[in-house]
Formats: structure tokens, C-alpha cells, sequence
């Protein structure tokens, strides 16, 4: 049995950009999105979603802690199961290892040429059976030089994202630099804030009535 005649285990989420199923293959469990159920006039920007995440999880294939590719053709994204909950599930709360080993991964990824770029949502954080972090979520991942001006920006606020997780979860625990990281906020920032947020606010809570603050429900 390939992963074409993979049975469905669990459902983990649908909305409008597709449907993520836990599946069970002959090589074991996988993560699917599918989009053949994709409504006519979101198909465009649900492809173009998943042909990113492909391209992302292809940048940092062989990485610990991050999904690797199985497949995608242009229908149906399979990337491997990676088991943990979301960070919002299980808050690694005074866990400063925690926040240790998700800062070197963020070096990982940007090393990689791959800005993850919707770190933000503690869903697309994992905490892991062992205690370590993953990322998930490609689907707004940026690839580029690592060190041009543009991808060193984007790391920076995946960094900073991530600060802003560790001073909710170890607050005693932040440094006077990381301190100065969280106050100096980029233009990017400020511009996502003054038009973007409201216009991606309005087309997902309005249009596509999505309920999730942000990331807070389950995401796979």
C-alpha cells in the first residue's frame, strides 16, 4: 500500500484553503492537505499556499525538528507526522531549555535560506514527547540568501516572535538583549499592523469565517 491508498485516521482541520488529515500509509503516519475539495474561487490561492509550503519543507529537507516532504502534485501536499502538541496545549512554561534548543532551530532554518515567517501562532510551535521544539506550517515560509538584507529582516522577526513566546512563558527569564530585540520593532512589523492585519483580519474572520484567534485552535 503507497501513500495513494493511505487510509484516514483523524481529521485535524477544514477551512477554506483544504482539508489536513492524519493518514496511515504503508511506511507509516503522515500529515495530508488536500485540496481537491477547495472552493472554484479559492483554488488559485490554496494551490499557491501548498506549492509554498512544498518549496519551504524542500529548502530544509534532511533538518531535525521540521516536517520533511513526501510528496505534492499540485493537489494533494503529504509531509511526515511529526508527534507533539501545540505550544498553547502544552506551555513550556519556566522550560528555558525549551527556548534554547527553539532559538537554534530558528538559526537552522535561516542558515537554510528559509524564513518561517507566521511564528506568531503558538500552533505552528510544537512541544514535543521529549520536551523539544518543532515547527510546522510552511505554508508563508520566505526562501532567499540568508544573508541578504531582505531575509536577514524576516529572521529577525522569527526571532523576535519567539522572544515574545518566551517572555510569555519565562518572563524572569528574558535577557537585557533580548529585551531590546522585543522593543525594536521593524517597518515591516508597523506596516503589517497598520494595513495588512485589518485587510487579512476582515478577509478570514468575515469572508472565510474563520474562528481560531490567530492560530490558537488545532493545527497539525
Amino acid at each position: 500500500m503507497d501513500r495513494r491508498d493511505a487510509i484516514e485516521i483523524q481529521a485535524l482541520k477544514a477551512d477554506s484553503f483544504g482539508r489536513i488529515a492524519l493518514m496511515r500509509g504503508a511506511a507509516g503516519c503522515f500529515v495530508r492537505r488536500d485540496l481537491r475539495h477547495v472552493p472554484a474561487w479559492l483554488r488559485l490561492p490554496a494551490w499557491w499556499l501548498a506549492r509554498r509550503e512544498a518549496r519551504g519543507l524542500l529548502a530544509v529537507a534532511g533538518m531535525d525538528a521540521v516536517p520533511q516532504l513526501l510528496g505534492w502534485d499540485g493537489r494533494m501536499l503529504d509531509r511526515s507526522y511529526m508527534d507533539g502538541a501545540a505550544m498553547y496545549q502544552r506551555p513550556p512554561r519556566g522550560d528555558l531549555a525549551y527556548f534554547r534548543r527553539a532559538r537554534r532551530l530558528l538559526q537552522a532554518l535561516h542558515r537554510h535560506g528559509v524564513a518561517h515567517n507566521d511564528l506568531a501562532k503558538e500552533a505552528n510551535w510544537l512541544v514535543r514527547a521529549d520536551g523539544t521544539p518543532a515547527v510546522i506550517d510552511f505554508q508563508l515560509a520566505v526562501r532567499g540568501a540568508p544573508r541578504s538584507r531582505w531575509m536577514r529582516l524576516l529572521a529577525r522577526e522569527d526571532l523576535r516572535h519567539l522572544l515574545k513566546h518566551k517572555r510569555t512563558y519565562c518572563p524572569d527569564r528574558i535577557t537585557p538583549v533580548e529585551r531590546r530585540v522585543l522593543k525594536r520593532t521593524s517597518w515591516l512589523r508597523d506596516a503589517w499592523f497598520a494595513s495588512g492585519k485589518p485587510v487579512y483580519r476582515f478577509v478570514t474572520r468575515r469572508l472565510l469565517k474563520w474562528e481560531d484567534n490567530e492560530g490558537q485552535g488545532p493545527k497539525p
